[in-house]
């Protein structure tokens, strides 16, 4: 406990993952891509469908609903809204599992 080999101050406790503020380039870029790959695979099933004759209500809303990553201004490409944060806006990326779930749409004004 007390000598030379004790532990530091931030192993006795506080955060154990420590999340940056803001995200580095190559996240920035990751998520960038991620974006265009859905939007890739909407069009794909999209055309897929057409060819078929076919239609499906959720690709239809998708559509409606969701912009391109084209069409994202980069403040919602890498942001989402937060009610409690301190200008109403966090970093994607302390959001969990923001790899895995599409958060495209923020409330107007935000």
């Amino acid at each position: 406990m007390f000598g030379a080999l004790r532990p530091s101050q931030p192993l006795f406790g506080g955060l154990l993952w420590k999340i940056p503020w803001r995200m580095s380039t190559p996240q920035k870029y990751r998520q960038r891509q991620r974006l265009r790959r859905v939007d890739r695979i909407v069009d794909c099933l999209e055309n897929a469908l057409a060819k078929t004759g076919t239609k499906i209500a959720a690709i239809d809303r998708w559509r409606a609903e969701m912009p391109t990553e084209a069409e994202m201004e980069p403040k919602d490409k890498y942001t989402i809204f937060d009610r409690n944060a301190r200008k109403y806006r966090k970093g994607i990326h302390k959001v969990p599992k923001w790899t895995r779930v599409s958060q495209r749409v923020n409330p107007p004004g935000f």
